[in-house]
């Protein structure tokens, strides 16, 4: 996505009028008061956004608003100048972009609520708080366990399940507390670098076809120096105590395994239609969809199985297995929608500063001027402090002429980026939430040289494991 900041630079620098770009038959607006509002209206609705915690006012209405505006301007302008399909073509262009992302994401989060709802996440949650373990030890498992779950499912899905445990077991101890949900969020933030799954970014650059599937699997010892090492610093912090055993074992519900293997199979077959077949991911995940669709009417027509006996009020009491226990629909109903709209928002929005001509600007002053990797790398500092989506999509949108080793370079940057302060990434934010005044955001900021080192050591590492991929 693109760098804000070079953006609002540019609005300083001196810039024509509005002049016809001939091959590409679009007005160039940086300088006119079209342009101008546009960048006010996208600024105001992200300074709502980064308000959310404070305000309340979810994350998806402003940017749907300011999307709305600004492409509202921008075709009212060229209608004014006898172009009235150009920006018409360019929009429905960043509709397409965002409806393959989102209907790919809806069956990605569809899949993780049928997990949760057959108890997936209960059941590990309670083996580990059963388990016995030293806060030293919890504080690795769960911060091992963030990174390796977060290639599958999403960071903040997966930060919350840790964080549940954290506090289950050290709820009283809020420095441990605190260290954990720390180590979480970094873990979270790396295991998602290194998959085309595990984060948006991954996901954007991937269907882009910029970088093959497998390549991203390059980025796994840089990730994981990304997280090692401030773990590392942190663990002799960590209290070194043993909390007492407690909490019942939980267990899976029937076909939680099935579920589990039908989303391997989804993504393997994603992949497949893109590999080899050269399709959309998104057609192979629209068809996995259909895999659990068809198993959720088999656990209906086999309900009875689960009953062994039971009344047959426990027929409509919600256990599972009983003939409404399991819904795809409702799991579907019970994505993200927040962010899935907050994403069209942003979509839209950076695809309208793009045609109006900022990212072009900004493309030659960053990629241009200061050259990829110094690019790169102020891309995850920026994605700190801004949602790496926007980020993100905007280098898409600019698309700079990079080696593979660039791209995943700034694929791993803007994924770790966030972890450097708590309001960087989702997890962060939503961890804020669930440990209140124990896990905080200067409580984060204190371990930020730690997070730091990581990250300029996962940069390091990346150019020197993968300096194949930079010829």
């Amino acid at each position: 996505m693109k760098s804000l900041a070079p953006l609002f630079l540019l609005l300083l620098l001196p810039v024509a009028g509005i002049a016809a770009e001939n091959e590409m038959h679009r007005l160039d607006l940086t300088g006119h008061w079209v342009g101008i509002t546009a960048i006010v209206l996208f600024v105001v609705a992200y300074a709502l956004v980064m308000t959310e915690e404070f305000t309340h006012l979810r994350k998806s209405k402003p940017v749907i608003i300011a999307a709305g505006a600004i492409w509202a301007i921008i075709g009212w302008i060229y209608v004014q100048h006898g172009m009235p399909h150009e920006a018409e073509h360019a929009v429905r262009h960043n509709l397409l972009e965002y409806a393959e992302l989102m209907l790919f994401l809806l069956v990605a989060m569809s899949y993780i609520n049928a997990m949760e709802e057959r108890r997936v996440f209960d059941a590990l949650r309670a083996w580990l708080v059963r388990s016995g373990f030293g806060f030293r030890s919890l504080f690795w498992i769960t911060g091992t366990l963030a990174f390796f779950i977060s290639p599958v499912a999403d960071n903040l899905t997966t930060a919350l399940l840790m964080c549940a445990v954290v506090l289950a077991v050290g709820g009283d101890n809020a420095r441990f507390v605190t260290l954990a949900c720390i180590n979480i969020v970094v873990g979270a933030n790396a295991g998602g670098a290194f998959s085309p799954f595990g984060d948006i970014t991954t996901l954007m650059v991937w269907q882009k076809g910029i970088v093959d599937f497998w390549t991203f699997f390059a980025l796994f010892v840089p990730a994981a120096v990304n997280y090692l090492v401030p773990a590392a610093l942190m663990h002799f912090a960590v209290p070194n105590v043993k909390p007492e055993v407690s909490g019942e074992p939980v267990p899976m519900q029937r076909g939680a395994r099935r579920i589990i293997a039908l989303f391997l199979l989804t993504i393997a077959t994603a992949v497949s239609f893109h590999n080899f077949l050269h399709l959309p991911p998104v057609i192979g995940m629209l068809t996995g969809l259909g895999y659990l669709q068809l198993f959720g009417f088999f656990l209906k027509k086999t309900a009875h199985r689960d009953h062994h006996g039971r009344p047959d009020d426990a027929e409509h009491d919600g256990q599972m297995g009983s003939p409404v226990a399991f819904d795809v629909f409702s799991n579907v109903a019970r994505a993200e929608w927040d962010t899935l709209l907050f994403f069209y928002g942003v979509v839209l929005c950076v695809g309208g500063l793009g045609f109006i001509g900022y990212l072009s600007m900004a493309s030659e002053l960053m990629y241009t001027g200061w050259g990829a990797t110094s690019a790169n790398i102020a891309v995850g500092v920026l994605s700190a402090i801004v949602d790496n989506i926007p980020v993100m999509f905007a280098v898409l949108t600019m698309n700079p002429d990079m080696s593979t080793g660039q791209w995943l370079l700034v694929t791993l940057t803007a994924g770790v980026g966030g972890s450097l302060l708590s309001i960087g990434s989702a997890a962060g934010v939503a961890l804020m939430g669930q440990a209140r005044g124990k896990y905080t955001f200067f409580g984060h900021l204190k371990w930020t040289p730690a997070i730091a080192a990581g990250y300029a050591a996962s940069i390091v590492v990346h150019m020197l494991v993968n300096g194949r991929y930079f010829g």
